[in-house]
């Protein structure tokens, strides 16, 4: 099972926000989930970016691919910085 972690989205028409989730690569990107990592909302301004930081390493130390949007939320938050180091520290 290819899992990978994505943006789902929820809110209103022209007012998106979205979840953080992992899911199979094979699911709709609003169906079925494995388990929600945080939040992000483009709206406000500054955009609000929720994560999990536990959860998130923990996937992504399982295999989970980013999608090219949350790893560039990730790297912002300095996840994908910790999950590098953790990798080469082994």
């Amino acid at each position: 099972m290819a899992v990978k972690i994505r943006l789902k989205r929820m809110g209103a028409k022209r007012s998106p926000f979205y979840r953080i989730v992992v899911a199979d690569s094979r699911s709709p990107r609003d169906g079925r989930l494995i388990e929600t990592v945080g939040t992000y909302n483009p709206v406000t301004d500054p955009a609000v970016v929720d994560i999990n930081e536990e959860l998130a390493l923990k996937w992504l130390k399982d295999g989970a691919k980013p999608s090219d949007t949350v790893r560039n939320l990730f790297s912002k938050e300095g996840i994908m910085e910790k999950f590098h180091n953790a990798k080469l520290s082994k």
